[in-house]
């Protein structure tokens, strides 16, 4: 009777550690599974976050392009009717852009073909740009350039386009000193052929640029 009881006892002991044994193998399961749920739900808003994230620097990026447009826009609609003082003098073109007043005369005007001595016409222009420079633009630095056209130089005696040019830019400036313009704010340079306008007459050119005071 006694081994009975004894052999029972056992029996349930031994089914009770049985059940204990499969409890915590499905605990440990279960710990799993929440695990890689955890680290999907952490994968996925780091995903999230890095998507925002380039989406926030598009934006930024979008943003500050449109506010170039904008100030852009601004300068242009601040250019629209803007004078210069040069208005109205005979053959001169003027042409703002950029923080520059750029004015254009046609070599035509100012030299017989092939030359670098100025015509008598073309001086009453040019001594009305001297005028404005010296009353309105007083401060400012001074940029002449000579252009030519495209063709060789063939019969005139220059070396090449680019002495031209730069003869013609130097005959400019020399005269714009004799009217009072100091020498010391106004430099020259030739293009010679490399900046073509639409025809080869336009293309002969000497361009007056008054700098921006820095």
């Amino acid at each position: 009777m006694r081994c009975t009881w004894m052999a029972g006892a056992a029996l349930v002991a031994l089914t009770m550690t049985a059940g204990g044994c499969g409890s915590k193998k499905d605990d440990s399961a279960l710990l799993r599974e929440e695990a890689t749920n955890l680290r999907a739900q952490l994968e996925q808003r780091n995903n999230a976050l890095a998507s925002a994230e380039a989406d926030r620097r598009t934006l930024a990026m979008q943003l500050a392009d449109l506010r170039r447009q904008l100030e852009d826009a601004n300068a242009r609609a601040a250019d629209v009717g803007r004078t210069t003082g040069f208005e109205g003098i005979e053959n001169v073109q003027s042409v703002y852009g950029d923080g520059e007043i750029t004015l254009i005369i046609e070599s035509d005007v100012l030299f017989d073909s092939g030359q670098a001595a100025l015509k008598q016409s073309s001086q009453r222009s040019l001594s009305q740009v001297a005028s404005v420079l010296n009353s309105q633009y007083p401060g400012n630095g001074i940029r002449i350039t000579g252009h030519t056209d495209t063709d060789p130089i063939q019969r005139s005696g220059w070396k090449s386009n680019f002495h031209l040019g730069a003869e013609r830019a130097y005959a400019v400036m020399e005269y714009l000193r004799q009217r009072g313009v100091e020498v010391n704010r106004m430099h020259i340079a030739s293009f010679g052929p490399n900046r073509p306008m639409g025809t080869k007459q336009a293309s002969r050119r000497v361009e007056i640029a008054v700098l921006q005071n820095e």
